[in-house]
């Protein structure tokens, strides 16, 4: 009865071995490849001795005063030259993604730090990682902390308002960036005054019912004795902008929402709490290499010297 043969199982070669296999071929000497690579010679024998049991192959003639290589040990380094090279080429990728110059950076921001921060930001990123994959998503604090939590983001640009504050999820790491006075906006010439207890009696332009700036405005009114009466709602800071330049009322913006203009007064409020505090948010255990290039980046493009906004400080 004949017995089947049973496959013989490929050799599990290592790289380091046909990289000691290459240098002894070219050295014809286990002393000099040692020297070359910075093994002992001891070491360098043992190797070869192990590729030639991995592979079943004599790969060398020991002789009285040196060593040969034979016909298959130069076959195999013409056959290994095409994997170690890639070898090679993997070995720098890896280099690359792990310093950040091939990877990727998914960041979350809110609609007014994607005008007034985003933009310079992430232009120092990409002269600094040109190769980097850099992804950007707009959403509220709600939408962006899900993302970071669902890892779907890797940094989340986030506000808090001083008479709104926030309960941040555990795990997350923040860095302060800047905090914002709030500032009231009047149309020129309106004769209207920058008190806000005075102008219990003003038509007001706000941000969306529910939402954090709103609260924080009704907190804020409440302070200072009145319920407002709120006839136009935007999230959009261009458009409540334009709104009080049009004398169609009068509003509450953070700082990044205001933009100088002739047909606008604009007066910061001293009321206590009436200000924004922008962070950057992330996992605690998110290693990417590129982040805290990322928010580095982010500090930088933190306005410097305007009214209204004020730098976190460094560290």
């Amino acid at each position: 009865m004949l017995v089947p043969l049973r496959p013989r199982e490929p050799a599990l070669l290592k790289p380091l071995h046909l990289l000691t296999l290459k240098a002894v071929v070219r050295t014809e000497s286990f002393a000099l490849a040692a020297r070359d690579l910075g093994y002992t010679a001891s070491a360098i024998s043992q190797q070869i001795s192990a590729l030639e049991k991995e592979t079943g192959l004599s790969l060398f003639e020991r002789e009285a005063h040196g060593i040969r290589p034979t016909a298959a040990a130069h076959r195999l380094v013409d056959l290994s030259a095409h994997v170690l090279a890639a070898m090679d080429e993997l070995d720098h990728q890896v280099h690359e993604l792990a310093t950040g110059a091939t990877g990727r950076l998914r960041l979350g921001s809110f609609p007014t730090a994607d005008v007034r921060l985003v933009p310079s930001a992430l232009s120092a990123l990409v002269d600094s990682h040109p190769r980097a994959q850099i992804q950007l998503e707009e959403g509220e604090p709600e939408e962006l902390i899900t993302a970071l939590g669902h890892g779907d983001l890797d940094v989340a640009l986030v506000y808090e308002y001083g008479l709104s504050p926030r309960q941040w999820p555990d795990g997350l790491t923040r860095h302060q960036l800047l905090r914002e006075d709030l500032v009231l906006l009047r149309a020129r010439g309106s004769g209207l005054s920058a008190q806000l207890p005075q102008l219990s009696a003003a038509r007001w332009i706000t941000s969306r019912e529910g939402s954090a700036g709103a609260s924080s405005f009704v907190r804020l009114c409440a302070a200072a004795g009145f319920e407002a009466a709120v006839a136009f709602r935007s999230n959009n800071y261009g458009v409540v902008r334009e709104l009080v330049s049009a004398g169609l009322g009068v509003a509450v913006v953070p700082a990044l929402g205001h933009v100088p203009d002739e047909g606008i007064e604009a007066t910061r409020l001293t009321q206590r709490s009436a200000h924004r505090t922008v962070l950057a948010l992330h996992r605690a255990e998110n290693s990417n290499p590129l982040l805290m290039t990322m928010i580095e980046a982010l500090r930088r493009a933190v306005p410097t010297g305007e009214p209204y906004l004020h730098p976190a400080p460094a560290g």
